[in-house]
C-alpha cells in the first residue's frame, strides 16, 4: 500500500532534475568514463538513490535515449558498482517477506545457499585447482558447477513468475536487462563445464572463467536483493505474492526449499465467498460446448487437452498468451502468470527477434507453419508452430505444439499385440 511507503518525498521538479542528472551520469559511463570518475560525481550530485529511480533511469535509457538493451546489460554490473552503498531502503510497517514461504523469503534463502556454494566451496576448489590440476580437482569443480546450474530454477522463477507482474505495472527495462544477465551466467557455467570436461592443461584460462562466474553470481545476488526485490515489494499486492508462492512449486527451487507454505493473515471471508471466487478464477466452469462434430462439457474438454502427450500453448491475434495445456509432464515450464502477457515478454531479449519474425510471416500469410527440433538431455524436443486461421483465412493466433519424440524415434519393427 502506497500510504505505508516512506519514500523520500520529492516535488516533481526535483524528481525531474535528479532523474536527468542520474541519467546523464550513467550515460557518461556508457560513453567510456571510469567507474571511479562516475561514482565520485554520482555521490556529489545525487547521493542516495531509490530503487524506483534506478528502474526509471534504466527504462529511460532504453526507451528515450535509444540505448540498446544489450548495452545496458553489458554495463549492468558497472551500474551496480555505482549504486552500492547508496540505495535507500524502503520502510515497511510490517514485513511479510520475512515470513518463511513468502517468495521473497525463499529467493533470499536460496541466495544464502548460492553464496555458500560459490564463495566457499567453488572459490576454495578453484584456488586449489590453480596449484594442483589433478583429475580429482577437475571432478570437484565439475561437481560444484553442476550444483550451481540449479540456479536455473531460481532465475526461471524470477523470469516466469515475478517479471510478468512487474511488467503489469509498466516495469520493462530492469526485467529485460536482468533476464539477459541471467542467460549470460547460465552460459558461462555451461562453458566452464565443457572446458573442464575436455581439460587440456589450460589452468589459467579456466581460472579466469571460474573467477568471472563467482563475480557475476554475487553481483546478481546484490542486484536482486537491493533493486529487484525491493522494487517488486513496492509494487505487487499481497494476492499477487500468494499466486507466485503457489505456482513456484511448478518450476522448483534452487539448492533448498521453503520451510513451509506462506499463509498471510486475513480476516475471515463471508460464508460462500471463497467457493464463488475460485469458480470464477481457477476451477473449470460448468456448461457444454457444441462443436460441428460433437458436444463436450468444459470439464471434459480441459481434461482431454491435459491428457494429450504434447504441450499446447495458444496466443491470440494480438500476441497475447490465452491458454496452455497443463499435462503431468510439461517440457517447458508455464505458469498461470503468463496468461494475458504478450508472447514477446515471455522470451529473453536475445530471442525476441525470432518470435517477431515468425509472427510477422504468419500474419502476412507468408507461412502457415514452422518447425524446430532440439536436444535436451535424453529428450528430443519437436517444437511446431501453426498459424490458426478461420474459414475466411483471417489470422486468429498461433498454436505452439511441443512434444518429446525421442520414444517415437526409437521405435523399430512393428507392434500388433497389447502390452502386458
Amino acid at each position: 500500500m502506497s500510504e505505508l511507503i516512506n519514500n523520500r518525498e520529492f516535488d516533481a521538479p526535483e524528481q525531474t532534475r535528479r532523474q536527468a542528472m542520474l541519467k546523464e551520469i550513467i550515460k557518461e559511463l556508457h560513453a567510456g568514463k571510469s567507474v571511479e570518475e562516475v561514482k565520485a560525481r554520482f555521490e556529489e550530485a545525487v547521493g542516495d538513490v531509490t530503487v524506483a529511480e534506478i528502474s526509471a533511469m534504466e527504462h529511460s535509457l532504453m526507451t528515450e535515449e535509444g540505448i540498446p538493451v544489450s548495452e545496458v546489460q553489458r554495463l549492468c554490473s558497472v551500474h551496480t558498482a555505482i549504486f552500492k552503498g547508496s540505495i535507500e531502503q524502503i520502510y515497511r510497517s510490517s514485513k511479510p517477506e520475512e515470513q518463511p514461504g513468502h517468495p521473497v523469503h525463499t529467493f533470499k534463502l536460496e541466495n544464502r545457499e548460492i553464496e555458500r556454494l560459490v564463495n566457499f566451496r567453488l572459490d576454495l576448489h578453484a584456488a586449489k585447482f590453480q596449484k594442483n590440476d589433478s583429475e580429482d580437482m577437475v571432478f570437484k569443480l565439475l561437481e560444484d558447477l553442476s550444483l550451481l546450474l540449479d540456479l536455473d530454477k531460481h532465475y526461471s522463477r524470477k523470469e516466469n513468475l515475478l517479471f510478468p507482474y512487474l511488467e503489469k505495472y509498466g516495469i520493462y527495462g530492469p526485467t529485460k536487462v536482468m533476464w539477459g544477465v541471467d542467460d549470460n551466467i547460465r552460459r558461462m557455467i555451461k562453458e566452464a563445464k565443457v572446458a573442464l570436461s575436455t581439460y587440456n592443461g589450460n589452468v589459467s584460462e579456466i581460472g579466469i572463467q571460474l573467477t568471472e562466474i563467482i563475480k557475476e553470481v554475487n553481483e546478481m545476488i546484490f542486484k536482486e536483493e537491493n533493486i529487484l526485490l525491493p522494487m517488486a515489494l513496492d509494487k505487487l499486492t499481497e494476492d499477487e505474492w500468494v499466486k507466485i508462492a503457489r505456482e513456484s512449486d511448478e518450476i522448483g527451487f534452487c539448492l533448498t526449499a521453503p520451510e513451509q507454505e506462506w499463509v498471510p493473515e486475513r480476516a475471515t471471508e463471508p460464508e460462500g465467498a471463497v467457493e464463488q471466487g475460485e469458480a470464477v478464477g481457477d476451477a473449470p466452469q460448468e456448461g457444454f460446448i457444441r462443436f460441428e462434430t460433437g458436444l463436450l462439457s468444459l470439464h471434459q474438454l480441459e481434461t482431454v487437452l491435459n491428457h494429450l502427450p504434447v504441450d499446447l500453448t495458444f496466443i491470440d491475434e494480438n500476441d497475447v498468451v490465452r491458454y496452455f495445456s497443463h499435462g503431468k509432464e510439461r517440457i517447458f515450464a508455464r505458469t498461470k502468470a503468463v496468461i494475458g502477457r504478450t508472447v514477446q515478454n515471455c522470451h529473453p531479449p536475445q530471442s525476441v527477434h525470432v518470435v517477431e519474425k515468425l509472427l510477422e510471416d504468419f500474419k502476412a500469410g507468408r507461412k502457415d507453419a514452422e518447425d524446430f527440433w532440439i536436444n535436451i538431455k535424453d529428450k528430443f524436443i519437436y517444437i511446431r508452430y501453426f498459424a490458426v486461421r478461420d474459414e475466411t483465412g483471417r489470422y486468429m493466433g498461433t498454436l505452439e505444439f511441443t512434444q518429446n519424440i525421442a520414444p517415437i524415434r526409437a521405435l523399430e519393427g512393428q507392434k500388433r499385440i497389447l502390452s502386458e
